[in-house]
């Protein structure tokens, strides 16, 4: 197999494991919705007011970053406790495969996730505008958000306290993504032009090309300790 099927290969046990139970995906949809529901009644906001516009853009990454903790952290730790990232291991199949297709599959995990948040997000909060130019900031987090979770939720499955150390590890490191992230969805929200937050897409995309060479590059050593 060439080193492409592989990650289509990874990909495709993914998906049909989680297809299989559904189990780790409701649970995020589920978490998402929640941290809708409390934002709501902590900030008391009004149904189409400007504080959505304000406030909305943070609430909405605030959802996307903590629901995301959840199938980040069980796509590798799942995998070791079963022994089949063991097994995985022994196989001919180069490591950077593996991690790009641990990257796809989480990809489209989260993304899934992320569009069913962001319909509830309008349905519940009615924004007075909002731009379709938030999917691509929106897409572009996500990958990077992957990219980097992949790795670190591979360096956390190797710790007794994996479920605490992954958002210790992940959070700080994504602070420029989560920061650009609701910059540019607040932009759209209030559907500025694109040039007032050109410098927060640049940092964005350095994100996540930075950080996904790196980790393609790091994963071998990560999951062969």
């Amino acid at each position: 197999m060439t080193f492409f099927s592989h990650i289509i290969a990874i990909i495709r046990k993914d998906l049909l494991a989680e297809l299989r139970t559904i189990e780790i995906s409701s649970a995020v949809i589920f978490f998402a919705l929640i941290v809708l529901v409390i934002f709501n009644f902590a900030f008391e906001l009004q149904v189409g007011s400007q504080e959505i516009q304000t406030l909305g853009p943070g609430v909405l990454w605030v959802a996307f970053a903590f629901s995301s903790m959840i199938g980040l952290g069980r796509s590798i730790s799942a995998e070791k406790d079963k022994g089949s990232l063991e097994g995985l291991l022994l196989t001919p199949v180069d490591r950077g495969a593996i991690y790009l297709g641990k990257v796809a599959s989480n990809f489209i995990f989260t993304s899934i996730m992320e569009a069913i948040t962001l319909v509830a997000f309008v349905i519940l909060f009615n924004p007075t505008s909002l731009s379709l130019a938030v999917i691509p900031y929106i897409i572009l987090g996500t990958l990077g958000l992957s990219a980097i979770g992949v790795l670190l939720a591979a360096v956390a499955a190797g710790t007794l306290i994996r479920e605490v150390m992954l958002p210790v590890l992940l959070f700080p490191v994504s602070i420029p993504l989560f920061s650009a992230g609701v910059n540019l969805t607040r932009n759209a929200f209030e559907s500025r032009p694109f040039s007032d937050d050109a410098g927060s897409f640049g940092l964005l995309v350095a994100f996540d090309v930075i950080f996904l060479v790196v980790a393609f590059l790091l994963f071998e050593y990560v999951v062969e300790e």
